[in-house]
């Protein structure tokens, strides 16, 4: 008669892991999935994803390769409720260039990948009297861990003043500094009108046009102000009849450069505040028989794809939009366990600078 196998007995924190095709699940896995195929709480596994400290080395490994077998990702709402807080950053925003916020948005998603955090937009009417108390609903019902303020919204000293009020975290992304180091993040809007300025009386242009942004935006104050200051610096004086308020959409820059090119003389080069509205001035110049460069330099501002798209290209001001909204995440998980080792409470500040293309050159003698 042969002798019996012998049991091995095995602790719990060293049972192995189903194998893939032992474990078959109605659905997507759950917390409580597991937590039973781990043979631990679902508190246990609560804080593994939590990175607690409290949690055994080897149970924390194997909860965590049996997440990955599973592709289980914690819901941020889930664990918002059991922790009283939210897993989510908030982008609030009043801008009506459409690629500014995409890409504000796709760079604050490359800052909370794997981060444990999502991210949700709320778009909104600064104009409008109630909008802060909007922005406040947002934030408390979806218990933020922190909102991403972008211009114009990030401007406003009120809607600031408000998140504090509640205990909400952020940071503002803006042209000049408006609040503490830790939640700035500073284009220096300005230094780059400057740059456009200096660039076409460099070509020598002399008689020029400018068209803004509205005039309740920083942005507006700072790069045109920018800009006057760099013609007068070269001894051009900008006649108000060569300014024209736009609203940094494409039809403003085509009624912009209507207004500016049917002045007598007529502007050989124009700036305008964004690329969008640098694109209505193709559209114009088009209209009116115009060649650009030959007969009408056009510098833009953003350096958006569009920038690239136009013919000719469009010489603009590259400002690193991606990096403003990854800048701006990266600050919100500083206090986060895993976060970037470069997100600090430093200030935070980006340089503009001009990208020379195709759409530029001396003007006609």
């Amino acid at each position: 008669m042969t002798e019996p196998t012998p049991r091995l007995r095995r602790s719990r924190s060293a049972s192995p892991l189903p194998a893939p095709e032992d474990v078959v699940l109605p659905g997507k896995a759950t917390i409580n999935d597991i937590a039973r195929l781990t043979g631990v709480s679902k508190k246990t596994v609560s804080r593994v994803i939590n990175n607690s400290p409290l949690v055994h080395p080897e149970t924390r490994e194997k909860v965590l390769a049996l997440m990955k077998q599973l592709g289980y990702v914690p819901d941020p709402q889930a664990r918002g409720l059991a922790f009283r807080r939210s897993f989510l950053i908030g982008l609030v925003y009043d801008n009506p260039t459409a690629q500014f916020i995409v890409n504000m948005q796709y760079g604050a998603l490359d800052a909370l990948r794997d981060s444990g955090y999502e991210l949700v937009v709320h778009p909104c009417d600064s104009s409008k009297d109630d909008y802060i108390d909007g922005v406040r609903r947002f934030a408390q019902q979806q218990k933020l861990h922190g909102v991403i303020l972008i211009p114009r919204v990030s401007e406003d000293e009120q809607l600031a003043t408000a998140l504090r009020e509640i205990g909400v975290r952020y940071v503002r992304i803006a042209s000049i500094p408006l609040d503490q180091a830790a939640s700035m993040v500073v284009t220096h809007d300005r230094q780059a009108g400057t740059e456009a300025a200096n660039y076409l009386e460099s070509l020598g242009h002399r008689t020029v046009g400018l068209i803004t942004g509205p005039r309740r935006y920083r942005s507006t104050v700072e790069r045109g102000g920018g800009f006057l200051a760099g013609l007068d610096a070269r001894g051009i004086e900008l006649s108000p009849d060569y300014i024209y308020e736009g609203g940094y959409t494409f039809d403003s820059g085509v009624a912009g450069a209507e207004y500016l090119l049917a002045k007598s003389p007529r502007p050989t080069a124009i700036f305008a505040c964004n690329d969008e509205m640098a694109a209505g001035v193709y559209k114009a110049a088009m209209r009116r028989g115009l060649s650009i460069p030959g007969d009408l330099s056009v510098v833009g501002y953003d350096d958006s794809p569009l920038a690239s798209q136009l013919w000719p290209a469009l010489t603009t001001i590259h400002s690193p939009i991606r990096d403003l909204g990854h800048m701006a995440a990266q600050m919100l998980l500083i206090d986060e366990p895993g976060a970037s080792p470069e997100a600090t409470g430093t200030p935070r500040t980006v340089t503009p600078h001009l990208v020379v293309r195709d759409s530029s050159q001396r003007p006609k003698a």
